[in-house]
């Protein structure tokens, strides 16, 4: 069966994709979900045209996420902690603490598009962690723990 996904399904395809699954995965769990939709011969015109008049939306931004790409390569953070005298720090450092500190730099970056090299940082150090602006926009921002 042959469906146009309405959203971005892990594992399975992006936004506006056309894609080949199972009969009942389709009509039982995408389609009834708003996941997707048929892709019938009207439905794929009505798609063409959307993804026509959408492509120059699109592309600025793009180039908005890029001009932020640039300027994001060039920051690195500084996160505070409490730690004990060992450099151990008590709980750890999350996503929301580097969104925050991001919007001390003037970014507004929302947590879910962050994404920390490992599950939990427990020691003070320089770290990276990865910023997805665009889908196919992704930069680096080094950013370092300290005691407070």
């Amino acid at each position: 069966m042959e469906i146009i996904l309405l959203q971005d399904v892990s594992k399975l395809g992006l936004k506006d994709d056309i894609v080949n699954v199972k009969e009942g995965y389709g009509r039982n769990f995408l389609i009834p979900r708003g996941f997707a939709i048929a892709a019938t011969p009207s439905a794929k015109k009505m798609h063409s045209e959307n993804l026509k008049q959408r492509a120059h939306k699109e592309e600025q931004i793009k180039i908005a996420a890029q001009e932020i790409a640039a300027k994001l390569a060039d920051i690195n953070l500084v996160v505070g902690a409490k730690t004990s005298s060992s450099g151990k720090i008590f709980g750890s450092v999350n996503t929301i603490q580097i969104a925050e500190a991001l919007k001390e730099k003037g970014f507004e970056i929302d947590r879910k598009n962050i994404t920390l090299p490992e599950d939990q940082i427990k020691e003070i150090g320089n770290y990276k962690a990865l910023i997805k602006l665009h889908r196919e926009v992704k930069v680096e921002v080094g950013f370092e723990i300290i005691a407070e």
